[in-house]
Formats: C-alpha cells, structure tokens, sequence
C-alpha cells in the first residue's frame, strides 16, 4: 500500500517508557541540584527546542507533499519525542520530593544523600552516593536509593557488616565511613526521612 494513503500512528511514540520505580504514589526522593538539573532540562526543551521543530515542521508543511517531506516526517517525529519527554519530566517533577542530606552532616548513619565507603569480601574499597531515581550518574559512583546496594546500606552506620545480595551470591560488606555535604549546600524541604 502506499504509504500516502496510510495513516502515521502517533499513539505508537507516545508508549512512555518505563519508571526505574513505579511512579504512581512511589516517593521521587531527590536532592535540589537533581531537581534543578531536571528542571533546566525541562525548560530547554520547552523555551528552546520545541519552538525549534515546530517552525522547521511549519516550513516543511509549506513546501507541499507531505508523505514525501523528510524535514515533515522527521520534525513530526522529534516534534512527539520532545512532547513526550516534556510529560516525563513534568510527570517526574510534580512527584519530587525535595531532600536535604546535609541535614546528616557529621553522622554516621546511612540516609538519602549519603557518600558511603564500603568494603567488599575482598578487602576492594568501593564508594557509592546514595541519590534519586532521576539523577544517578553512575559513571561518578552515584547509585538509586532503591538499587540493592542502597538498600542495604540505608540505615546503617559506619563498621557494621552488612549481607548484599548479588546474582553471584550473597557477599559480606562492612561500611567504612559516611559523608554528607556540608550544610548549605543543599537546600531541600524535607528533612531526609530515608
């Protein structure tokens, strides 16, 4: 059939993808430069680069045939990637909770914001900072506090020796130390109630 006489399906790109946690009345724990990161994003996509597509995709509709307009089909697509993105990260941002790790600075015990040195059966030194969903990096040693690791250090204190859960089997791991950023430096509502 040709595809002039087919009708594009939007609501095939529109899928979202899949939450690392199930976001409906799952707590989005985050800390305020997460949120200000997403938030920037947010605002790019809206204030820069939809307007963008949308006066490219304006133009190629001028131009005549549709089916045919590469600029068209390809601005339309972007066009519902970007609108797609845009609900995510609206959807995100309205289920953040903002959380202050420096309100545990100078602890021992492991919360949310805390950069955890652990030691494996090994004797391997890992370091891991315990962040939100949203804003893990985990090329800069950052995990998801619902990840297992965080899981098993949340509530912890520094020399407690803790049982992972790995694929390879369970491994022994003794917490090391415990850091916060120093107050000031982060500036949420909550008071980290992980």
């Amino acid at each position: 059939m040709n595809k002039a006489f087919t009708k594009e399906s939007e609501d095939e790109d529109d899928v979202e993808p899949p939450d690392q946690a199930d976001s409906s009345g799952a707590r989005n724990y985050i800390t305020a430069a997460g949120y200000a990161r997403i938030h920037a994003e947010l605002m790019e996509l809206m204030d820069v680069e939809r307007p963008k597509v949308v006066e490219i995709v304006h133009w190629a509709a001028s131009n005549g045939d549709r089916s045919e307009n590469g600029d068209y089909l390809y601005g339309k697509k972007r066009l519902r990637e970007i609108d797609r993105r845009i609900r995510f990260l609206t959807k995100r941002l309205s289920l953040a909770e903002l959380v202050d790790p420096s309100v545990h600075h100078g602890s021992d015990q492991v919360f949310f914001g805390a950069s955890v040195t652990y030691a494996d059966d090994a004797n391997q030194h890992r370091t891991v900072t315990i962040l939100g969903i949203d804003e893990v990096d985990s090329a800069q040693g950052q995990v998801s506090w619902v990840s297992p690791i965080a899981k098993t250090l949340l509530k912890s204190r520094t020399g407690d020796v803790l049982q992972l859960s790995t694929p390879a089997g369970v491994v022994e791991i003794e917490v090391l130390g415990v850091q916060y950023p120093a107050p000031g430096l982060g500036s949420g509502r909550s008071g980290g109630l992980l």
